[in-house]
């Protein structure tokens, strides 16, 4: 076992003839592999606990040295720090709302369908999130039509992972005023089939349909986010970055930690841009508040993704004429809000997937800190997707400029990229180690597709998609890096590396104990590692039964 020489924030005192009693912790975790996540990767076999935060660690020999109500027999188990999703999307869900992750047909599809028409009534609205084309027996995508079928006098609208495109019937559309004389909405799109008739697919812009969406109530939507909240924790998630909200959204979060925060992960909650009058009266700032809840980076979608297909590329789109995707923000609003966001003190987090669209990122937040300079302002590029040109890459290094990554994309998203991206823009979509060898800050997230860190890990260490295909075997991180992508990388992007992120001494509590060794499994298990318990400040909030 490595360093077996116990680290302590306190020496304990020798005395002569034997030593003192043990010291008094809160909790023990012993007789395992636990990986601190320092510079050096170190191994301990136990770690002591007080008041929330790390107090020791060291061998075997260490948990003698201390008296904690609780102590947990690891069984030769491995602990890491907690992950940390540095983007994902969590919210309350109505009641007319369907979870579709996971579904394997568009006849279960159809069948959910039904079964919450039951329930709701006809003539209600059915919403839903969470289908993918790649992974349904049908091997297409939920149309109009097939929604027609389940539910022809409810107006219905599903949304598909990711959030870039959506599907609604007939009754909907109609409702909506979308007919075949609609014009296209600027930055998005709205799909016609062979016959020029509408097949219910909108990409981008699917809230032309979900704006005529009944509101829930406050309560309904409170209940249900506090329960999605707890379940981040049965995946190992001790902190999220929740990936965009209003002011009045914030405040809604806020209001949920003030009266269970002790219970659920840690969040940080990114602000989307309307306006510097809005934020003003908004009255916080990128890190206000403490360590359980906080402010991040300002959020601005700057074009689609690939389950649009929308996002912004350089070179067309593979077998799609001269079809690059788009912009969701005009460029010169774009450097404009840049230019004022970064002067007013603003830590910036923007989505940025297609290579256009992060070359003009770059180069606009490039001109801002020119124009207002600032020592350690930490803006990151969400996604990421498509490797943009080498002085893009230049000057992200240069300029301190991070990634947060979602290498669970390449696996997910397999059938996207190899139906719209060709050579080295599909060999190396979502590229790890070409940032990094260039200097660039990396993270590691889900953008919940899906959110489970096993399956980023998976993605980043074997660079497999869903048919076993390997993309860009030069891009493969070892099971170290990625883990760190996931645990001390994350917290340095919301200013908390030096209280989260490691297991070292002095750092908040925040860990999870695997069901195997993710160090030494073949990478092709690693999906399958359950996560046995996850603590956070020190306190037990999920153990596998």
């Amino acid at each position: 076992m490595r360093k077996r020489a116990a680290v302590a924030v306190t020496a304990l005192t020798l005395v002569l003839g034997g030593c003192e009693p043990p010291a008094a912790a809160d909790l023990i975790l012993t007789g395992g592999k636990i990986a601190i996540v320092d510079d050096d990767f170190s191994i301990y076999e136990t770690l002591v606990v007080r008041d929330g935060t790390v107090l020791a660690v060291g061998d075997a020999s260490l948990a003698d040295d201390y008296s904690a109500p609780t102590t947990i027999d690891l069984d030769g188990r491995l602990v890491v720090p907690g992950f940390n999703d540095t983007h994902t999307h969590i919210s309350g869900n109505a009641r007319r709302y369907i979870n579709l992750g996971g579904t394997e047909s568009i006849a279960e599809i159809q069948d959910l369908i039904r079964a919450k028409i039951k329930e709701m009534g006809e003539g209600e609205w059915i919403t839903g999130y969470g289908w993918s084309e790649d992974e349904l027996a049908e091997g297409r995508r939920p149309l109009r039509a097939d929604l027609d079928k389940a539910g022809p006098n409810n107006p219905v609208i599903l949304t598909r992972a990711g959030g870039h495109s959506g599907v609604a019937n007939s009754l909907a559309l109609s409702l909506a005023g979308i007919d075949r004389s609609t014009p296209q909405p600027e930055g998005g799109v709205i799909e016609y089939d062979e016959a020029g008739e509408l097949n219910g697919v909108i990409r981008e812009r699917q809230g032309m349909v979900g704006r005529l969406v009944p509101d829930a109530t406050p309560e309904e939507l409170r209940e249900t986010h506090v329960q999605v909240l707890r379940d981040q924790l049965a995946l190992g998630i001790t902190s999220v970055i929740q990936a965009g909200q209003n002011p009045g959204g914030f405040r809604r979060w806020e209001s949920i930690y003030e009266e269970f925060g002790h219970e659920l992960p840690r969040a940080v909650v990114q602000i989307r841009w309307s306006s510097a009058d809005r934020l003003a009266q908004f009255g916080r700032m990128s890190g206000d508040g403490d360590d359980r809840f906080r402010v991040g980076a300002i959020k601005v979608l700057v074009d689609g993704g690939f389950t649009g297909p929308a996002a912004y590329t350089i070179e067309p789109y593979r077998g799609m004429g001269e079809y690059r995707g788009m912009l969701n923000v005009p460029e010169d609003e774009l450097r404009s809000l840049i230019m004022e966001a970064n002067a007013l003190g603003w830590q910036l987090g923007f989505h940025a997937i297609g290579d256009a669209a992060i070359q003009l990122t770059v180069d606009a937040m490039v001109d801002a800190l020119d124009a207002s300079p600032r020592e350690d302002h930490r803006h990151y590029l969400n996604h990421f997707t498509v490797t943009p040109p080498v002085e893009t890459l230049e000057l992200m290094a240069e300029y301190d400029i991070a990634i947060s990554q979602q290498p669970n994309f390449t696996y997910t998203l397999e059938g996207r990229y190899a139906a719209n991206l060709d050579g080295e823009r599909l060999a190396h979509n979502n590229p790890l180690k070409i940032p990094m060898d260039y200097g660039i800050f990396m993270a590691i997230s889900s953008d919940i597709l899906p959110i489970g860190p096993m399956v980023g890990l998976y993605a980043a260490v074997t660079r497999k998609g869903m048919s076993g295909e390997v993309y860009g075997p030069d891009e493969r991180l070892t099971i170290e890096e990625a883990i760190r992508g996931y645990t001390r990388n994350a917290a340095w992007l919301t200013f908390e590396e030096d209280t989260k992120g490691t297991l070292e001494p002095g750092m908040l509590a925040d860990m999870v104990v695997l069901s195997e060794d993710l160090l030494t499994i073949d990478p092709e298990r690693i999906m399958g590692v359950e996560v046995d318990m996850t603590i956070v400040g020190g306190q037990v909030l999920y153990e596998r039964r």
